[in-house]
């Protein structure tokens, strides 16, 4: 049995979630996490919504609220959404808490006192219009790097750089559009010079990382790590816990991360239990995993290790950071405060959960960019989904429920349909060890489609007539390929398996990650169609 941290990203409380979090980060560490809590293993998933990102304010300002209202009410969406599409948490909280506040303050202060925290004074982009120093968030303008005219203050979308405010070309304010002027603040820095060394002997060990995420690290530290504030000048977030700091915020980057470790903490208590999140942070044993998206990378790779180092050492280190590139809509990332975007709740009420996570499973853009497409994903649910595996499973049933009784007729399986149950078990986990999700369900629909072949070969509804031997091998083989692939959708399709077991009036509570054959004689449930047909005009 393992130990499995999963840190999930925290989307911003600033908008509905759309398509585009639901493939870059929270169906993998779902399907992750399924899967290894049928495996056996121990697993703990965290996430929660960041209500303080300048983001948050931004889209207050819009809708005329203050931020804390703003946010409180995106949260509870955010939950209800990621509930309803079946991500599997065990604890998804917000950055609004108490407790994460503590941490993220006595984070802080531990830091300045190991002397991994340097105060500086320095010029930042002041806007004379609003009368305000600007967050990253508020400026936009051209990437010194790769002159997209759309960068933000903190990071380029397009090059993937971290950026600071004052390098931009052409900085903008967002609130006004005028052209900000610099100004002299003082604010804590994160003294990543110091801990630059430590950090490249650690990337060098991570040899199973994703090329692209050993690339773009390995890149970073080429070319030297920067101090990075920690502070800034806004009334909304987390107070400085220092007296002449009173009137400046805690940089939301820094208590985001932080938000992984408030969470596990906050979480054990919930367990009644104030030690139980050391079992998954100081036990060596346990692998921490963090999904994310690309634009993500240098705060998990980087940033939040060296932030662990600093902290304490004794907790563990990211295992894994398996990054998913953008999903993009027209050729154009999809985004929340850019209004490019297609909400997962209006995918799920017009289609289901069924055929929602089945399309952002086959199309996740784990080593490449993809692109959402309405026709597509209207042709992969009828033409793959329905066709290929609801088919297979629905044509077995019902042959079965008229033609035996409803009951798994006697036979025995055949070695090579037991060879291709062994495969599939054996490739999907493989390909899920290493999260590689894509591969993953396309072994699923390799053994769904062998089924589909092995029903059309035994032609059942001749052999029916002349054979009632040969047919009910045929069917009792087929049986027994629906009992693997129950459990087998398990991590992707957690609904459907759940209906599968009514149908197969097989106990979902014994649930594990092996073949479970169905016995001779097997009353079998009601059947009914698993997955529907999306009816086109």
């Amino acid at each position: 049995m393992e130990k499995i941290f999963i840190g999930v990203a925290w989307p911003y409380a600033n908008g509905e979630l759309h398509v585009g979090h639901l493939a870059g980060a929270y169906l993998a560490p779902d399907i992750f996490a399924r899967f290894h809590r049928l495996k056996g293993d121990k697993v703990l998933m965290v996430s929660g919504s960041d209500m303080h990102g300048t983001p948050v304010s931004l889209a207050a300002e819009k809708a005329g609220l203050t931020p804390e209202e703003f946010a409180k009410v995106v949260h509870q969406d955010h939950q209800k959404v990621l509930a309803d599409v079946g991500v599997s948490f065990d604890l998804y909280t917000s950055t609004a808490t108490d407790n994460h506040r503590e941490v993220v303050q006595k984070e802080f202060l531990t830091l300045l006192e190991k002397g991994f925290l340097v105060k500086k004074t320095t010029d930042q982009l002041y806007c004379k219009i609003d009368k305000m120093f600007l967050p990253d968030r508020y400026v936009v303008g051209q990437c010194p790097h790769c002159h997209n005219k759309e960068a933000r203050g903190d990071q380029c979308d397009s090059c993937g750089k971290a950026i600071d405010p004052t390098e931009l070309i052409n900085p903008q304010c967002k609130i006004c559009s005028q052209t900000p002027e610099l100004r002299p603040t003082t604010h804590f820095f994160l003294d990543l010079p110091k801990l630059e060394s430590k950090l490249k002997t650690w990337v060098g060990k991570q040899t199973h990382w994703r090329e692209y995420v050993k690339n773009f690290t390995e890149g970073m530290l080429t070319e030297g790590l920067k101090e990075r504030a920690i502070t800034r000048d806004l009334d909304y977030g987390i107070p400085v816990p220092i007296e002449e700091f009173k009137d400046k915020v805690i940089y939301v980057w820094f208590e985001a991360v932080t938000g992984y470790l408030s969470a596990a903490i906050e979480w054990s208590k919930e367990q009644s239990d104030e030690k139980a999140w050391e079992g998954f942070w100081k036990n060596k044993d346990c692998h921490h995993y963090y999904f994310i998206g690309k634009d993500n990378i240098l705060f998990h790779t980087l940033i939040w290790p060296a932030i662990l180092m600093g902290y304490d050492e004794t907790l563990n280190l990211p295992y894994d950071v398996p990054a998913n590139q953008y999903l993009n809509l027209g050729g154009q990332k999809l985004s929340k405060s850019k209004g490019a975007l297609v909400t997962v709740r209006s995918l799920l009420d017009e289609y289901g959960v069924n055929a929602v996570r089945f399309y952002f499973t086959k199309n996740m853009p784990e080593t490449k960019d993809g692109e959402f497409s309405l026709e597509e994903f209207i042709k992969q649910n009828n033409g793959i989904l329905v066709a290929n595996l609801g088919n297979f499973i629905n044509r077995t049933l019902m042959f079965a429920g008229k033609f035996f009784e409803g009951r798994v007729p006697e036979g025995t399986l055949d070695d090579e349909t037991k060879t291709m149950i062994d495969h599939a078990f054996s490739n999907i986990s493989k390909n899920l060890e290493k999260c590689h999700f894509k591969n993953a369900l396309e072994n699923l629909l390799t053994l769904s489609s062998y089924g589909n072949g092995l029903f059309d070969e035994g032609r059942p509804w001749e052999t029916v007539k002349t054979d009632q031997s040969k047919c009910a091998m045929t069917i009792h083989n087929c049986l027994q390929i629906v009992s693997a692939l129950n459990t087998l959708m398990e991590p992707f399709l957690p609904q459907a398996s759940k209906k599968l077991s009514i149908q197969l009036n097989s106990s979902t509570a014994d649930k594990h990650w092996r073949y479970k054959p169905l016995e001779n004689g097997h009353l079998l449930g009601a059947v009914v169609p698993i997955f529907r047909k999306i009816e086109t005009v």
